[in-house]
């Protein structure tokens, strides 16, 4: 399984999006959130990329902000690539959601919306997966407290 180079990437998404919807520095790709969704169904449909399986979605609580990593499989080329998404507003995170690129998002955007409170706007059923309605708060919040300790 090949690693991609996040700089060729970058310049590829660069060619095709212009300036400011991907950024590449120390081997880390970073993709805009309101560009999420038009990258997204690049990568899976462009024949140089092909990743036509979504490993995983994983949110980071940063305390200042949130960062979203996805990791990507193309099963045909034989090749991943991981970039992130980071989400500026740490009382309000929202993201567009990938569940319409890839079906296999839509689970984990849920635990992420269960567990973080990371909101995925577009995601066709949202809500929480683990925990019941009525949880307070988002148990892997760095700011979360368990009222009951």
């Amino acid at each position: 399984m090949l690693d991609l180079d996040c700089i060729a990437v970058h310049e590829r998404l660069k060619d095709k999006f212009g300036e400011g919807a991907s950024a590449a520095d120390n081997g880390r790709l970073s993709v805009k959130p309101d560009r999420l969704t038009e990258v997204a169904a690049f990568l899976r449909d462009d024949p140089e990329f092909n990743f036509d399986y979504l490993n995983s979605v994983t949110g980071v609580d940063h305390k200042t902000h949130f960062s979203l990593i996805y990791r990507l499989t193309s099963l045909s080329r034989k090749q991943r690539l991981d970039f992130r998404v980071d989400l500026t507003d740490h009382d309000k995170p929202t993201a567009p959601s990938v569940t319409p690129v890839w079906r296999g998002a839509d689970l984990q955007e849920r635990e992420i919306y269960d567990l973080m409170g990371i909101e995925f706007t577009g995601h066709p059923n949202l809500k929480r997966i683990l925990l019941w309605d009525g949880f307070p708060g988002y148990p892997l919040r760095k700011d979360w407290v368990d009222r009951d300790a």
